[in-house]
């Protein structure tokens, strides 16, 4: 299969779907209908924001210390709507995922190292949120790990064969998914019955209450950037609508745009909700969590049955959406560095192993999730900074080149992200 073939079937479309952006950008088209045609590839890239890892960093720091970092959660979503947006516009401008622009720009050597490096990436994604997965089935149904895994694994293999009948069925697909975890939050936003002026005050009033909570902060913003989230979604966009000319590429990410603000702006409301929950519900009775499984058991402890089932369902839903995403990140990343591809049923089986392993060996998934956190980690750089220099470079990026401001303000997240990744790091490290 040659490169070519390769990128259209990344960023497949309907003809339907064409004809419509293409009357979108003839301004032939009003209102929401204007809009449609470009939304999908955000709420795609936003799943990697509300990864059963955000479940548990959100739902500890809640339980801990109330409404207090809800504003770590603002500025947290704020930075992935810039990181986002840059990786959607330089597919947009260039026709190419990251990986493709790095071979290009990249000695072999680096790139080669690049790929093996963002194929760890997506090894530790899918451990998450495999495990993750797992134990949504565990808690919902009483099944043993093993069981539970098998059968995500099934699941996980049912969404990508949505990928089989094009990019529009698979967006659709995940954002069902999105949404399970939406309503469900919704519902338990209503039986937790938040105050409300504790909680805008935790929105916009930045302040922190000892060490622990600002080691808190650091997890919640250390974990915006997901390496495999960027490499996707610049895929998503690189082939999805083709502008012919610099007028026709820059009216399409400000439809991207939108896409973007609407999907950050749910998966930051998501993350919210869980630490708003474990606020009124977990805090206010005096609950430290610290696992997922207690969570559940509190949940149906303190407000009945069917608010744990909600938690155990979004949980599912989360691993599952987000487990399909990492499979994808990697069929595209080894396409992008090294011009290889192994069909993505293959892929799947490979990286479900791994978990598997880890759940028969009965190794703890709390710690599995600690280690798979530290590789994420290591990834962060490799794909923040190759983005910036990207999208800075005018001679590639025509008028859709960063501003001034934009560059400034994303190489300050990026040292932001990869110094606290780097504390979080030592800290891990000292722990274990």
């Amino acid at each position: 299969m040659n490169e070519n073939t390769v990128r259209q079937e990344h960023a497949s479309v309907s003809s339907t779907t064409i004809h419509s952006a293409q009357a979108s950008l003839r301004g032939q088209t009003r209102g929401i209908k204007k809009i449609l045609p470009f939304l999908g590839p955000a709420f795609i890239a936003a799943i990697a924001y509300i990864d059963p890892g955000n479940f548990a960093t959100n739902i500890s720091a809640g339980s801990q210390y109330g409404y207090l970092l809800l504003w770590v959660v603002l500025i947290s979503n704020l930075m992935a709507v810039l990181i986002q947006s840059m990786s959607a516009k330089l597919g947009i401008a260039t026709g190419k995922n990251l990986p493709e622009v790095a071979r290009e720009k990249f000695p072999k050597p680096i790139s080669i190292g690049l790929w093996i490096q963002g194929e760890l990436v997506v090894m530790a994604t899918d451990l998450a949120e495999f495990i993750g997965a797992s134990l949504g089935l565990y808690l919902l149904f009483g099944l043993p790990l093993l069981p539970s895994a098998l059968i995500a694994a099934a699941g996980s293999f049912a969404i990508l064969e949505l990928q089989r009948r094009g990019f529009r069925s698979l967006e659709a697909g995940i954002t069902g998914l999105l949404f399970i975890v939406v309503f469900a939050f919704i519902a338990q936003i209503f039986f937790a019955k938040p105050e409300i002026s504790p909680m805008l005050n935790g929105f916009f009033v930045p302040q922190f209450k000892g060490v622990n909570s600002i080691l808190l902060a650091a997890g919640i913003l250390g974990a915006t950037v997901m390496p495999h989230a960027i490499y996707l979604h610049s895929a998503l966009t690189q082939r999805r609508v083709v502008g012919k000319t610099e007028e026709d590429r820059q009216k399409i990410f400000r439809f991207e745009f939108i896409d973007i603000l609407i999907a950050m702006f749910i998966a930051g409301a998501v993350n919210a909700s869980m630490m708003i929950v474990a606020a009124a519900l977990f805090y206010k009775n005096g609950l430290n969590i610290q696992g997922l499984d207690v969570a559940f058991q509190e949940f149906g402890h303190l407000v009945g049955p069917l608010s744990a089932i909600l938690f155990g369902i979004s949980l599912l839903a989360s691993g599952l959406s987000s487990s399909s995403v990492g499979t994808m990140s990697g069929d595209i990343i080894m396409q992008g560095f090294i011009k290889r591809r192994i069909p993505v049923y293959l892929r799947r089986l490979i990286t479900v192993i791994p978990p598997l392993v880890i759940i028969a060996l009965g190794i703890n998934p709390t710690h599995a999730l600690v280690i798979s956190q530290v590789v994420l980690s290591f990834g962060i750089a490799f794909a923040l900074i190759p983005l910036i220099i990207f999208t800075s470079d005018r001679r590639l990026m025509g008028s859709l080149v960063n501003h001034r401001v934009t560059t400034i303000l994303a190489w300050f997240v990026a040292v932001l992200v990869i110094s606290l990744n780097v504390f979080l790091l030592f800290q891990t490290f000292l722990g274990l």
